[in-house]
């Protein structure tokens, strides 16, 4: 294989290039023969190819959420009981089924074996590691009790991964009924409207405007279905890729968290993912503003990623961060704010950060419960307005006709 690689000389020097080997394992003693040391090493192709699915398409090529949870609950298990960390992550790669993961953990341990701490290891794969992973990794390194920080890693990880599963599950259902309803009106445009607009034209009758509406999009994804499936793909994959720009995500994120049901539901849980992920870095040593630092990285609302830049330059000036919080109850509810507040009082701030993000996770599980009881109606006018409005439409210009008859 070909690998693309950085190495340290003799004399220090940092350099990068290429070579054919074996495995990362061969690549790494043929430099060490020479007198260089391995930083990292990509396969060339390959590994630009997963980069890119891993950032545009991350369930295709990178390493799934569920993955991260497993490897830092076994990894820390296995310290736990006694095993080496070189050990325990030649096990972790003998276990997983290939995949990206089995390339990570099998770098990971190169870097490991050439004496290099687990969190400057993990530094290397910054799109699948998050800064998050790394400073809790560093903060157990320094306090010598790195399988708690690995599990606290796991527990955090899986408590925002199930609230994320269960505001993404919630939105399921609406989204399902929505895409039926759309592809049946499709379909009836394409076969269903030309039968009676054929009709329409043998009564020579005048016709609403809405029927002309119907008419003209009918005949347009007949008479010109390769542009109609050509403005299609543009606007799905224009939005898609608009999205992912400064502009593109602000208006997204300004719709999410004003859209009724779904608003409160967002500012919940990001509530409770940015409580948690500071009370884990507080709890695990990381200082305050690291610590926010960190959690806003991990928002990716760009909204909530503002509160959190101000928070951080609140703490620069040695001023409580809860009023940054009580300012902002559009995004954060009051509650998030008070209960920080009292924190700084106490000084206990993590442990209250932690009852913000218990209370908060618990109320979005019941919020989902419930969302598809509140949604149904709604879809149900929605699809009533639709299907009244096609009917309306259609049957109009018929009893127009009846009458002159």
């Amino acid at each position: 294989m070909k690998f693309k690689f950085k190495a340290i000389k003799g004399n220090g020097e940092r350099y990068e290039g290429t070579m054919e080997a074996q495995g990362k394992f061969d690549l790494y003693n043929e430099l060490k023969a020479e007198g260089n040391m391995l930083i990292s090493a990509e396969e060339v192709g390959k590994a630009r190819f997963q980069n890119f699915l891993y950032k545009n398409f991350g369930f295709l090529g990178g390493v799934s959420m569920a993955q991260k949870i497993a490897f830092a609950k076994n990894l820390s298990a296995m310290i736990k009981s006694g095993l080496s960390l070189s050990r325990a992550l030649s096990v972790i790669e003998k276990q997983s089924k290939g995949g990206r993961l089995k390339g990570v953990v099998e770098g990971i341990n190169l870097e490991i074996k050439k004496g290099r701490t687990l969190s400057e290891a993990l530094k290397n794969y910054p799109n699948i590691f998050p800064n998050l992973f790394v400073s809790m990794a560093k903060a157990g390194e320094e306090s010598g009790g790195l399988s708690d920080a690995l599990a606290n890693v796991a527990l955090q990880m899986d408590k925002t991964y199930r609230l994320q599963k269960k505001v993404k599950g919630a939105m399921i259902y609406p989204a399902v009924i929505i895409s039926v309803m759309i592809i049946v009106g499709i379909l009836m445009f394409i076969f269903v409207v030309p039968g009676i607009t054929a009709t329409f034209k043998e009564l020579n009758t005048e016709l609403p405007a809405t029927t002309k509406v119907i008419i003209f999009i009918s005949d347009f994804l007949t008479g010109q279905w390769l542009l109609a499936i050509l403005l299609l793909g543009i606007l799905i994959f224009g939005t898609y890729f608009s999205s992912k720009t400064a502009i593109g995500k602000k208006i997204r994120d300004g719709v999410v968290i004003r859209l009724p049901l779904v608003g409160d539901l967002v500012k919940e849980a990001n509530a409770a993912r940015v409580a948690r992920t500071l009370s884990s870095l507080l709890l695990a040593g990381v200082p305050v503003a690291q610590s926010i630092s960190i959690t806003k990285d991990m928002v990716s609302n760009q909204y909530y990623r503002k509160v959190l830049e101000e928070a951080g330059k609140v703490v620069e000036k040695g001023e409580n961060i809860s009023t940054v919080f009580m300012q902002n109850p559009n995004l954060y509810p009051t509650f998030v704010g008070e209960m920080m507040g009292v924190g700084e009082e106490t000084g206990n701030m993590a442990n209250m950060l932690l009852e913000v993000a218990i209370f908060y996770e618990n109320d979005v599980e019941e919020r989902t419960k419930d969302l598809s009881t509140i949604i149904e109606p709604v879809l149900m006018v929605i699809i009533g307005a639709a299907v009244g409005f096609f009917a309306l439409s259609m049957v109009t210009p018929i009893y127009s006709v009846m009458d002159k008859v």
